[in-house]
C-alpha cells in the first residue's frame, strides 16, 4: 500500500479553505484521528464478555492513530493519510495465542508481505507489521496485573514505514486500561416533554452536543467504528447487548488488514472523510441563530470531532478524553439550563456539574436510531429526576425552538 494514501482527491478552493481554517491551522490537531478500545473478560462485564469464572481473563486492546495532511497533485492538492498506526494486543490461553500467531503468518503470506528478522517484522511496500509474543506482557508486569496461569499475549503493530510511534502513543491504551471499566449511571425519573418550549422560561441556556447532530449530517454513527474494528460480534440488535470480540479465533480485524490493506484502509478513513465532506445541518444553524439572539450562551460543549459547530460559526469547548477525566468547561454566570443534544453515556460529568450549579438539564434525543429499515431503541443512560427529556431529533426540535422564541411573548 502506498503512503500517502489518498482520502479525498482534487480539493476545490472552498475545501482547501476549510482544511486551512478548521484542520491545518486549528486550535487542536484535527488532522489527527485516534481511537482506543479495551475489552476485558471479567465478572463486571460477564454479560458481554462471557465471563464464567476466574479462568476467563481474555483481553483485547485496539489503538489506532492516523495523521492526515495535504498532498500535492498535478491539478489541486488532495487530502492523504500520511501516517498510519494500528496496534492490536490479544491476551488468551496459550493454545489460542499459538493458533492466532499461525493465522497471522498465513494472512501475511496471503497478503504478499515479506518476512524479516525471523518472522517478527514483515513489510509490504510502505507498511511494516511487527509481531511480538509475551509470556508476561511488560505493561502487565509494570502495573502488577496477573493473568491466569497459561495465558499469553501477542502484540501486533502495523505502521507506515516513515512513522515511529513515540512512547506517549504506545503507552496510551495501557493508561486507559488502568482506569478500569466505565461505571454506568443509575437513571432517575425525568419528565418527558413533547418539545423544547420549556426553554423559553430557562433562558439563557448552554448546550452540549453529541454524535446525534453528526449523524444528521450524514456522518456514520460511532457504532460504525465498532463494525470496522470488530469491537463486537454484531449478532444482536440492541447495541448494549452486543458481545465483545475477545477470542482471537473470531477476531477478523488483522486478517482483513493484512490480506487486503488497501481495502481495509478505505474503511479506516471513512469517518474522517465523512467529517470533512459533511456540511452544517439546519440544526447546527439553528444553534447559531439561538446564540445570535442571546438565548444560547457560552461555547458549544462538544464530544464531536467533525468540526461542524465551528464551521457554523460557533465556538467549541472540546471535552472528549480517553482517560475519562472530563476537563473544565466554560460556564456562563446566569445560565439557567443545559440543553444536551444527541448525547448518550460518555460525558455525563458535564451534566452533573450543571445540576450542581442549579441548572435544569434538558435532553433532546429520540432514544433510538434507524438501522437497516428498523428503529432500534437506544435509551439514554443517566437522565435524572428533575431533568426534562424531549424524544425528538435535533433537525425537528431546534428549528422549532428558533421559531418559538421569535414569537412575541404574552
Amino acid at each position: 500500500m502506498d503512503i500517502p494514501y489518498i482520502v479525498i482527491d482534487q480539493l476545490d478552493p472552498d475545501q482547501q479553505q476549510i482544511w486551512k481554517t478548521h484542520f491545518g491551522d486549528a486550535d487542536r490537531p484535527r488532522y489527527i484521528e485516534e481511537g482506543i478500545w479495551r475489552r476485558t473478560q471479567e465478572q463486571a462485564t460477564a454479560r458481554q464478555s462471557g465471563w464464567s469464572g476466574p479462568g476467563d481473563a481474555r483481553r483485547r486492546v485496539v489503538h489506532y492513530r492516523y495523521r492526515y495532511g495535504l498532498v500535492p497533485t498535478t491539478a489541486a492538492p488532495a487530502i492523504g493519510l500520511t501516517d498510519l498506526y494500528l496496534y492490536h494486543s490479544a491476551a488468551a490461553p496459550a493454545e489460542e495465542i499459538t493458533a492466532h500467531r499461525d493465522a497471522l503468518r498465513a494472512s501475511l503470506t496471503a497478503g504478499g508481505w515479506k518476512s524479516l528478522l525471523g518472522g517478527e517484522l514483515w513489510t509490504r511496500r510502505d507498511l511494516e507489521c511487527r509481531i511480538t509474543p509475551y509470556d508476561v506482557h511488560p505493561q502487565d508486569a509494570r502495573a502488577g496485573r496477573r493473568l491466569p496461569t497459561g495465558y499469553r499475549t501477542l502484540d501486533v503493530q502495523i505502521t507506515s514505514t516513515s512513522y515511529t510511534p513515540p512512547p506517549s502513543v504506545r503507552h496510551l491504551p495501557w493508561s486507559v486500561l488502568a482506569g478500569g471499566i466505565r461505571r454506568k449511571d443509575r437513571p432517575g425519573t425525568p419528565t418527558l416533554v413533547p418539545d423544547l418550549s420549556a426553554l423559553a422560561d430557562l433562558r439563557p441556556f448552554q448546550v452540549e452536543i453529541g454524535c446525534g447532530t453528526s449523524v444528521e449530517a450524514g456522518i456514520p454513527p460511532l457504532h460504525r467504528l465498532h463494525e470496522i474494528y470488530r469491537v463486537t460480534d454484531r449478532q444482536g440488535h440492541e447495541p448494549r447487548e452486543h458481545r465483545f470480540t475477545l477470542s482471537p479465533a473470531t477476531d477478523t480485524l488483522l486478517h482483513e488488514m493484512l490480506t487486503e490493506p488497501e481495502e481495509k484502509t478505505a474503511e479506516f478513513v471513512e469517518m474522517f472523510r465523512a467529517c470533512f465532506l459533511a456540511e452544517p445541518t439546519p440544526a447546527m444553524w439553528a444553534l447559531k441563530e439561538l446564540q445570535d439572539a442571546g438565548h444560547l450562551v457560552g461555547p458549544v460543549i462538544t464530544n464531536n470531532f467533525d468540526v461542524l459547530a465551528a464551521r457554523a460559526g460557533l465556538d467549541e469547548c472540546f471535552v472528549r478524553r480517553y482517560d475519562q477525566i472530563v476537563p473544565d468547561v466554560t460556564w456562563v454566570e446566569g445560565a439557567k439550563a443545559l440543553l444536551v443534544v444527541g448525547l448518550h453515556a460518555d460525558r455525563r460529568k458535564v451534566q452533573a456539574r450543571a445540576r450542581e450549579r442549579g441548572m435544569t438539564v434538558v435532553h433532546l434525543d429520540p432514544e433510538g436510531f434507524w438501522h437497516d429499515g428498523r428503529f432500534l431503541p437506544y435509551p439514554l443512560e443517566g437522565p435524572q429526576t428533575g431533568d426534562l427529556v424531549c424524544r425528538a431529533t435535533a433537525a425537528e426540535a431546534l428549528p422549532e425552538l428558533v421559531n418559538l422564541l421569535k414569537q412575541p411573548s404574552g
